[in-house]
């Protein structure tokens, strides 16, 4: 339900919704509330001041967002610095304030993960529903470009056929799609060869998820180069949303789209489900706002095909092609945007054994990117690349998984000396506030309600599953072990 006000953007009108006015009000109230209960007035101070900084730089960010000509001293700049020390600075603040009040350690190593949860929550929300209310003012595109849709494929029988038979189904004027076949052993090829009245099949020798895409750009006409994963389902107007996001600013180079988990079996597919839209619909929309999503998802995401060119296409010493291809776009100054309303379904994991299979893939994809543009750090050339998101890509995929373990270690310490009620209480403030988040993130991508139920799972359970696996990709980076292509195998639902 909705409020009848109405705001008017030309011809565009825009419903606000009470409901996520109502969840916001709520998450600040816990958030503030939490502080209440630390009974720290230093701490409270130090908060206030860290809000004000955030939100000051936030509002001096806004205007152009390409990164072109923009050049400065090769140092971390100083909202990076912000990021990266603020969580630190205030949870040291909040320790020395903790121990002379409780003279507990454990106590303090709780309450610094709690000031960098109020950090990050504190920058993320507001950007998330103000990006989802400029996306909904964004009007539709008078044409649409010729598009060209890549599906890699290797050892994919079991779900190619529903793949290419979503994609003819979508609603798109003037569209080629192009199945690349990558040397499988199965009958992933014979079955494409089904459909090759209506789309154009090629067939090369096996070398990898990127030199199929480069295969596939080759021969690609369209304008617009959209990538969808074999096991991945496309919604009817999916590809007509996903075009739409480049409209109106040629700076847009590339476009995400908004994936979703369709096997939601179990558990473990039901706590991705929600992570994948927790992601999206908070942190991913936070760094719309600044034109900086730092992956366009191989499930589903669109570049313009001569930018994606003119950075040298997929890169094929990485485990993670999609990742490593936005950043490139991204140093090249361009704007990579998203779009929560052009959405695609994806096969999750359903079994720890893939779940493993697929993130140490990931991850250890993940760090090898960023040592790969390490000096995007160091470059102000970048603009919010190197503001923004690479210094909070360190923090979530280094940082706070080893805070997070922390916390649990000193929670489990303090349950059994005797400590457990307050113990309790934090990590209830912390739950509390994870079901707000993920019922603010349902809310604004429309999705299935139940969701909300797997959000403890984020704060204890789930969460510890993915830090652990964090971590051991960031030891097998360390240590050059060998990394490997993994993948999950297909259930074909």
């Amino acid at each position: 339900m909705a409020f009848t006000l109405h705001i008017v953007a030309g011809i565009k009108t825009v419903k606000i919704d009470h409901v996520q006015i109502l969840l916001i009000c709520a998450i600040f109230s816990v958030l503030f509330f939490t502080v209440y209960l630390m009974k720290t007035n230093l701490t409270l101070v130090s908060l206030a001041f860290a809000a004000f900084i955030m939100f000051y730089q936030l509002l001096s960010a806004r205007g152009n967002l390409s990164s072109k000509f923009k050049y400065g001293a090769r140092l971390p700049s100083p909202f990076a610095a912000i990021m990266i020390a603020l969580p630190f600075v205030l949870g040291t603040v909040a320790a020395y304030e903790g121990f002379a009040i409780w003279e507990s350690p454990a106590r303090i190593i709780i309450l610094w993960g709690m000031t960098i949860t109020f950090w990050s929550t504190l920058m993320f929300v507001p950007l998330a529903v103000y990006s989802k209310f400029k996306e909904d003012l964004k009007p539709e595109p008078s044409t649409y470009p010729t598009l060209s849709i890549l599906v890699p494929a290797y050892n994919e029988e079991k779900v190619i056929a529903k793949t290419i038979e979503g994609l003819l189904d979508t609603d798109y004027p003037d569209k080629e799609i192009i199945v690349i076949d990558d040397g499988s052993k199965d009958d992933t090829l014979k079955i494409a060869n089904t459909y090759k009245n209506k789309v154009k099949v090629l067939h090369k020798e096996n070398g990898g998820k990127a030199s199929a895409l480069n295969h596939g750009i080759a021969f690609a006409k369209g304008e617009i180069v959209a990538i969808v994963d074999a096991d991945t389902i496309v919604g009817r107007s999916a590809l007509k949303q996903l075009v739409k996001g480049f409209s109106g600013d040629n700076n847009i180079a590339a476009v995400a789209g908004n994936i979703k988990v369709r096997n939601r079996m179990n558990w473990l597919t039901w706590s991705q489900a929600l992570e994948y839209v927790a992601g999206i619909e908070i942190i991913r929309r936070a760094f719309d706002f600044f034109g900086s999503i730092t992956i366009v998802p191989g499930a589903l995401g669109a570049f313009r095909k001569t930018a994606l060119e003119d950075v040298g296409t997929y890169h094929k010493d990485t485990l993670v092609e999609d990742f490593d291809a936005t950043i490139k776009v991204l140093k090249s100054g361009f704007v990579v945007s998203g779009s929560t309303t052009s959405t695609a379904y994806t096969e999750a994991p359903q079994s720890f054994h893939d779940f493993y299979k697929q993130r140490k893939r990931w991850y250890r994809g993940n760090l090898q990117v960023l040592s790969r543009h390490a000096e995007t750090l160091f470059n102000p050339r970048y603009a919010f690349l190197y503001k923004i998101a690479f210094p909070f890509m360190i923090i979530s995929m280094i940082v706070l998984p080893f805070a997070g373990l922390a916390m649990i270690a000193t929670s489990i310490y303090e349950v059994l000396i005797g400590d457990g009620m307050f113990v309790v209480e934090m990590f209830g403030l912390f739950i509390l506030l994870q079901t707000l988040m993920s019922a603010l993130a349902v809310r604004i991508d429309r999705e299935d309600p139940r969701l909300i139920l797997f959000s403890p799972f984020l704060v204890i359970g789930y969460k510890q599953i993915v830090d652990i696996l964090l971590i051991f990709g960031c030891l097998q980076e360390v240590f050059r072990t060998k990394a490997k292509w993994t993948s999950a195998k297909r259930i074909g639902v």
